[in-house]
């Protein structure tokens, strides 16, 4: 079916002219956390909110929470419809009854990320010192390591002291860095996935392309969309756009796609020639519905501020000297847009920190999305990781 173009508005009753901020937010199950939360960037929240959904049950000794990261445009709804959006949960395949995930015996907790657009504090939140407006572009500048912090504070709520993993891929897997160097004494294993200790000058680049697109559109307006009922979907969606190609392999694209015509009536100069152009074009609009702009700019900028090496002079080894988690290491071999090199880099780094690591390359030709895909060898891999992990710590 061809996809629907993008829509010159918000839909109708999101917000009205003259507003800077939602008329009625949806009911994200959520914890506020009144004190304020220091920043890296020197400023400090004055108080947070964060949502999040949990599943499975939380043992009597409360030592088989995992924790789940979403990465850069998902959300705490892993392994259930978006009540939102209608959207399946975007890990299904991995978390859920008798998954490598197994829900049946791990307790599993999912937070929108600080800075994020479903619930937990970002942009898209009340100013607390504007009443009746958002943060908008007024949202401090976050780090991979304030949303884990703040994500400390939501596990500490749920009575728990430790955590038997971390888990995450791409900007999932750099928040389970975090946490195995911010708080190793609080989490047994991590799992970073397709992941990297710092963002390439190139994955910059393409998110710089994205926040270009944003800003050059006319509905930005500097970042105050939303106190004039309108929204800068066109150039969010050319920043998806854009961001979406850097997730799949070319094989994955030839395969799906190849050069195949959209339409056999006939060529046009700038109407949707081919399929392929009719699928990002698809990804693009289906985005704005569910995102928010500032949010994008906010988070995009925090995967590109992760650096642990930078953290420690150049030495990857030092930031993980006081590491006490067992990691499992995940890579794919089609990644382009964070190689199997970065993670191997990871792994001698743990080495040379004396650290207990695992590393597992795992063959396929979807690209940097195949941890969120049909890979049943990195599931039997990750489910048989936790399960050794199980054991040892002896939650069997």
């Amino acid at each position: 079916m061809r996809a629907k173009g993008i829509a010159p508005g918000p839909p109708p009753g999101l917000c009205e002219p003259g507003m800077d901020q939602l008329p009625t937010e949806f009911p994200h199950q959520s914890v506020t956390f009144p004190e304020p939360l220091p920043l890296d960037c020197g400023l400090a929240l004055p108080g947070i909110t964060i949502a999040y959904r949990t599943y499975g049950v939380l043992n009597a000794e409360k030592s088989n929470a995992i924790l789940v990261c979403h990465a850069l445009t998902g959300d705490q709804y892993v392994a259930e419809p978006n009540p939102e959006t209608g959207r399946p949960g975007w890990w299904e395949r991995v978390v859920g009854p008798g998954a490598a995930v197994d829900t049946g015996r791990y307790f599993v907790i999912c937070a929108n990320v600080l800075g994020g657009c479903m619930g937990s504090t970002g942009p898209r939140s009340p100013h607390p010192r504007r009443p009746g407006a958002l943060w908008g572009v007024e949202f401090p500048v976050i780090t991979i390591h304030d949303m884990v912090r703040a994500q400390k504070r939501l596990v500490e709520h749920l009575g728990i002291s430790r955590l038997f993993a971390v888990i995450g891929g791409s900007m999932g897997g750099m928040q389970a860095l975090s946490w195995a160097v911010q708080f190793p004494e609080m989490l047994f294993a991590a799992v970073p996935i397709a992941a990297a200790a710092y963002h390439s000058a190139q994955n910059i680049a393409f998110h710089e392309i994205g926040r270009q697109a944003i800003a050059a559109d006319p509905h930005f307006r500097g970042g105050h969309y939303w106190a004039q009922g309108v929204r800068p979907e066109r150039g969010l969606a050319v920043a998806r756009m854009t961001a979406h190609i850097t997730y799949v392999s070319e094989e994955a694209l030839t395969r799906k796609f190849g050069r195949k015509l959209q339409n056999a009536e006939g060529l046009s100069a700038l109407g949707e020639q081919f399929a392929v152009e009719s699928y990002l074009q698809y990804q693009g609009s289906s985005f704005v519905q569910r995102f928010d702009a500032n949010s994008y700019l906010t988070i995009t900028r925090a995967m590109d501020l992760f650096d642990l090496a930078g953290e420690h002079e150049g030495d990857l080894a030092a930031a993980f000297r006081g590491a006490r988690a067992r990691f499992l290491l995940v890579s794919f071999s089609s990644d382009w847009l964070f190689p199997t090199a970065q993670s191997r880099a990871i792994a001698r780094a743990l080495n040379h920190a004396a650290a207990n690591v695992s590393f597992v390359e795992v063959q396929s030709d979807k690209g940097h999305d195949a941890f969120l895909l049909d890979e049943p060898d990195f599931h039997a891999t990750l489910h048989g990781f936790l399960t050794g992990c199980a054991e040892q710590a002896r939650l069997a």
